[in-house]
C-alpha cells in the first residue's frame, strides 16, 4: 500500500531544503508518495527576507544550518541574492509543473537553483530554463507565468496550507494523522511510515458486514 505524505515547505527555506534529503532517501526505501504543499514564508507585500543584512540570521547559518547539512551529506550555500527572492512566482511555475506531470521534478530542481547554484528563483527567465531542464515546454511555461495563469490556484493552495492545515512553520510533514514539524532523521519518517501502514492493516476488515437481503458484496 503507497502512503502519501504531504511536505509543506517554501523554496528559501534552507531547513526544507535540508528535510529534502532525508525524504528523498526514504522515497528510495519505502512505497510512498510524496506531494510538495507550498507555503510562503515572507510573502509579498511583506518586506523579503535578506540574512546578508541580519546577523542573526547568518549567524545561525555558521552555528546550525551549515553543520546539518555536512552532517546529512547535503551541499548547500547561503545564495548571495540580497534580499532573497519572494517564491510565488516559483510556485505558480509549480503548480504548472504538476498539471503536467512533473511537479517533483520540478520542485527539486528549483530547490537545487537556489540553494546549490545561487540562482535567482524570481526571475522569470530563470524559471523558465529551470523549467525546460526537468522537460517541460518552455513556451507555455513562460506564457503561465507572464499571464499568472495559476495565481488563484497557488493562492488556493496557501489557503489551505494557513487557514486548512494551520501550518506555522516549515518543513512541515504529513503522514497519516501523523504531523512531523521541522527537520526530521530518516529513521523518523520511516517509523512514523511503518506505523501508518500497520494501522492501515489494522483497520482494512473495519465495517465488514452481511445486510439482512444479502446484497452486501462482502457477504459474497
Amino acid at each position: 500500500m503507497t502512503i502519501k505524505i504531504k511536505a509543506y515547505s517554501d523554496f528559501i527555506c534552507p531547513f526544507c531544503f535540508l528535510g529534502k534529503g532525508p525524504l528523498d532517501e526514504i522515497v528510495k526505501e519505502k512505497d510512498v508518495e510524496v506531494e510538495w504543499m507550498p507555503f510562503e514564508l515572507r510573502p509579498s507585500p511583506y518586506s523579503k527576507i535578506d540574512p546578508w543584512q541580519e546577523p542573526e540570521k547568518l549567524s545561525s547559518w555558521d552555528s546550525f544550518i551549515l553543520p546539518a547539512a555536512k552532517k546529512l551529506g547535503i551541499e548547500m550555500r547561503l545564495p548571495r541574492i540580497s534580499p532573497h527572492p519572494y517564491t510565488h512566482l516559483a510556485f505558480e511555475g509549480y503548480q504548472f509543473a504538476k498539471e503536467h506531470g512533473k511537479g517533483n521534478e520540478y520542485h527539486h530542481r528549483v530547490f537545487a537553483a537556489f540553494f546549490q547554484e545561487e540562482q535567482n528563483i524570481e526571475d522569470i527567465e530563470v524559471l523558465t530554463k529551470l523549467a525546460d531542464e526537468v522537460g517541460l515546454s518552455k513556451d507555455a511555461f513562460k506564457e503561465a507565468l507572464v499571464s499568472r495563469k495559476y495565481r488563484e490556484v497557488h493562492q488556493e493552495a496557501l489557503r489551505h496550507a494557513y487557514e486548512e492545515a494551520q501550518i506555522m512553520a516549515v518543513p512541515t510533514f504529513v503522514i497519516g494523522e501523523e504531523v512531523i514539524q521541522g527537520l526530521t532523521s530518516k529513521e523518523r519518517l520511516a517509523q512514523v511510515i511503518d506505523q501508518e501502514l500497520e494501522k492501515n492493516k489494522t483497520n482494512e476488515f473495519d465495517g465488514m458486514q452481511c445486510s439482512i437481503n444479502g446484497r452486501n458484496k462482502k457477504c459474497q
